[in-house]
């Protein structure tokens, strides 16, 4: 069992356990069991915490025993006039709780004890109960999504084949053209880069490539910026020729963009020894935004984590980063003249001082040790944006309000409250973020009731101003240009500012009726302070959208429509919640419609902090879907509505609703600027955790945004189109599993991806397997051990021999890291 020791010995061994999914509509039951293994008793008055994204319901908790929900996803679990917690002692907690648990995402986490005396002990995570019995594997009785078992994953890849070489293309993401000769080129370590000082950085990114290659002469390579093609280059900076000769390679791109570009395709072509193929490839990218999301707010990932990533990107021509920097579990970016925001904004835990924010998502109540603990000061963040630059990726900072903004209220209270206390009365006031008297009844999805920004006081105004002004110092500093602020602006909860007296006394002297009226005019003000200091205003998509009496909004689009007042130049809008059943499948192409710019964020297919298949294994949500990496690399980005009939929930969407969702209109397309992959931090605690989640998703939302439209898109037909879908995904997973995977492989990135489970079965005595991305090893035992990469490697059916036969199979990379194991037990009479 998981049990963390305190210095004095006390400790805790924890276990749960799902019962049923079944119990009621959307209710589980489950049970919690403590253990006091210390060898000391533990005196009456103890508490334990712990983090859950389920509530706990009232009055469901076994006799004896109080859960109380504190706020977000912190509870406590207390034993009220109980006896001492004696040496050896189990304690069984049953409950019955929200939703369902199907997965190790939906049991709780992060538990520590705050003993009577208020010694404080951290326990760790749980051991979580197998998810085996049909009662815990099903959301409710309207589940007919099947797990993603062995057998499941069997028939998924059923369809997909091992290709030829020569069958699988050489470049990712998808070229323009490319075309190539028996001839080959040689490449050394010593092969001249000639380059003007125009292109410095790309010769010096190059040469560190060339490094790496065999000892000795080889051919030159000329880096150089001028036409590429008129059919690729109009208004397209990103566009490259690459023009391979025996002894001359010549990178040209219509920027220093686009020779980066032509660079990453040179890299991809380059075999171990240092040749490549000769001949052409010209390309530009089907869209100028091409980008990714990391939530760092959630958990704090390290400025080598974030270069790791951006090094990822890079190699697929991915050129955004979108650093999601604060929420309500964290800021994460320190402002000189506000250095509450990190002094207590960027610690989480259990801090002497009480200068900290509550565990969160299992961070744990150490607040030096926790993974919720940490910012990036100015040579941090510099460091960042310079490293990104280099890479030709632009860095777009988020700061989200204004809800999911519980960390900047509480950092913007204390410092009220310091100021005050010393008499300061006009200064504490001058970055106030709350209103005192707000008497307001709200909860957040994460569970927060006091996670909003009071939006009627102009000290909210003077707060965002100074963040900005200090934001764009930095950038100053780096010597790297600013464009756009990320101003979040989602998921305000209902009841929100509806008992500030500041709040209604606005809405009174403007005339306003409807809360709405008072979020529009305060994402125009922000975007007003934005255009001061030159900035494009970005946000979800709720900045774009009008609910309820504000507009002619109906259920049919989810109670929202785009406003009228926000569409064209200096507003980008991430479209994002296109969920089955929200009303919002269609909003982008609305959005778009309506004259915005439009990023596609979409959940059911670009959210990477998704579990990528229901299997209780598998880490992340799945509230839009599970997100497999086909299912990035199917999104049809010009004709979604058609692409994503299918809810990936296993419901079944009523034709009527796909009839009347809206389709792009001339202007429409011309409107959608690009894609965003997002991955999300609540789920993210470590490094291998976010390189999991990210890749290799991250290199199909790369084709997807850069190479020409798929043809199916455009096939109307739905069993011509699935089968056309087919074929393409055979080859990315081929070009996956034989090509992209191995180079991420090589040091000195090595990046953490994913590797696919295999799907394995029995028939009759002998074992099959096959895997998701042809080309990957399989390796298995027969005897029980568990397989290596020194292990057989699975060719074809296995014969389970004489007497009794486990099979145990794993996928392996070319560095020898494995997948979960597969086990399938076949006894004598199997």
């Amino acid at each position: 069992m998981s049990q963390r020791e305190s210095l004095d010995g006390a400790a805790i061994a924890a276990s749960w356990e799902c019962l049923s999914n079944l119990v009621a509509d959307e209710v589980f039951a489950a049970r919690l069991t403590l253990t006091n293994v210390s060898g000391a008793p533990i005196a009456a008055g103890w508490t334990v915490y712990f983090n859950a994204c389920r509530r706990v319901l009232p009055g469901s908790v076994s006799a004896g025993f109080d859960v109380e929900h504190l706020n977000g996803d912190l509870f406590a679990l207390r034993r009220p006039g109980g006896a001492a917690w004696l040496p050896g002692e189990t304690i069984d907690v049953r409950y019955e709780a929200q939703f369902w648990a199907i997965s190790v995402t939906d049991a709780p986490l992060g538990f520590y004890l705050v003993e009577a005396d208020g010694r404080t002990v951290d326990l760790g995570d749980p051991e979580v109960h197998p998810f085996a019995r049909p009662e815990q594997l099903r959301r409710h009785a309207r589940d007919v999504l099947p797990p993603a078992d062995a057998a499941w994953r069997w028939r998924e890849n059923g369809g997909l084949r091992l290709l030829p070489p020569e069958d699988v293309g050489r470049i990712t993401p998808t070229p323009i053209a490319a075309r190539f000769t028996e001839q080959r080129c040689r490449l050394a370590a010593a092969s001249a880069v000639i380059a003007d000082r125009a292109l410095a950085g790309e010769a010096a990114l190059l040469r560190a490539l060339l490094v790496q290659l065999p000892p000795g002469e080889g051919a030159r390579v000329l880096l150089e910026i001028g036409a590429v093609a008129e059919a690729v280059a109009m208004n397209r900076p990103e566009a490259y020729r690459l023009d391979i000769g025996t002894d001359t390679i010549v990178v040209r791109g219509a920027s220093a963009h686009g020779v980066f570009n032509g660079i990453q395709t040179l890299a991809q072509l380059l075999d171990i020894d240092g040749t490549l193929p000769c001949g052409r490839v010209l390309d530009a990218p089907r869209f100028g935004y091409r980008g990714m999301m990391l939530d760092v707010a959630r958990h704090f990932a390290s400025v080598a984590t974030v270069q790791r990533l951006l090094d990822c990107m890079a190699r697929y021509k991915l050129n955004r980063l979108h650093l999601h920097l604060t929420d309500d579990e964290g800021w994460r970016l320190r402002i000189d003249a506000l250095p509450e925001l990190t002094d207590i904004g960027s610690r989480r835990g259990i801090a002497p001082d009480a200068r900290s924010l509550p565990p969160s998502f299992g961070s744990g109540a150490d607040v030096a040790a926790s993974s919720g603990t940490g910012c990036y000061d100015a040579d941090d963040f510099i460091a960042i944006l310079r490293y990104a630059h280099a890479r030709h990726i632009e860095v777009i900072p988020e700061f989200n309000m204004p809800g999911h903004a519980r960390a900047a209220v509480l950092a913007m209270r204390a410092r009220h409250d310091r100021l005050r206390a010393q008499g300061d009365v006009e200064g504490a006031e001058r970055y106030l973020l709350s209103d005192p008297y707000d008497a307001s009844v709200y909860e957040s999805v994460q569970l927060w009731r006091d996670n909003v920004i009071c939006i009627a006081l102009p000290s909210v105004d003077r707060f965002i101003d100074t963040v900005v002004a200090h934001v764009a110092a930095l950038y100053r500093e780096a010597g790297v240009p600013l464009r756009t602020i990320h101003t979040g602006g989602d998921e305000v909860p209902p009841g929100a500012w509806e008992g500030s007296p500041r709040c209604q006394a606005l809405m009174r002297e403007r005339g306003w009726t409807q809360v709405g009226q008072l979020h529009a005019d305060f994402v125009g003000r922000c975007r007003a302070i934005l255009a001061r200091h030159g900035l494009v205003f970005a946000g979800w998509e709720e900045t774009a959208l009008a609910y309820g009496d504000t507009a002619d909004a109906t259920a049919a689009h989810g109670g929202a429509v785009p406003q009228p007042g926000f569409a064209g130049p200096g507003f980008q809008v991430y479209a994002w919640n296109n969920a089955w059943g929200s009303g919002k499948e269609d909003v982008a192409y609305r959005l778009a419609n309506a004259g915005y710019d439009v990023v596609l964020a979409n959940a059911a297919n670009l959210y990477f902090d998704l579990a990528y298949a229901k299997d209780p294994r598998e880490p992340g949500y799945y509230w839009a879907g599970f997100v497999e990496t086909r299912h990035a690399f199917g999104f049809c980005p010009l004709d979604m509505i058609v692409s994503a009939a299918d809810d990936p929930m296993g419901q079944t969407v009523p034709p009527e609703r796909l009839a009347a969702m809206a389709r792009l209109t001339p202007e429409g397309r011309r409107r959608i600027v690009g894609l965003q992959g997002q991955l999300w931090g609540e789920n993210a605690r470590t490094r291998d955790r976010i390189e999991y989640l990210a890749a290799p998703r991250l290199v199909a939302l790369a084709e997807r945004a850069w190479a020409p439209d798929p043809l199916w898109c455009a096939i109307e037909d739905a069993s011509a189109r699935t089968a056309a879908m087919d074929a393409a995904w055979n080859e990315f997973a081929n070009r996956l599993g034989q090509r992209e995977l191995a180079r991420l492989d090589r040091a000195p990135l090595a990046y953490g991806y994913r590797l696919p489970p295999p799907g394995a079965v029995a028939l009759g005595r002998t074992f099959h397997a096959n895997v998701a991305l042809p080309g990957l090893a399989l390796h298995y035992t027969l005897d029980g051990s568990e397989p290596d990469a020194a292990s057989p490697r699975y060719t074809g059916p296995v014969a389970a021999g004489p007497g009794a036969a486990v099979f145990k199979v794993a996928t392996f990379d070319t560095r020898g890291r494995k997948s979960a194991t597969v086990v399938i037990a076949l006894d004598s009479h199997g």
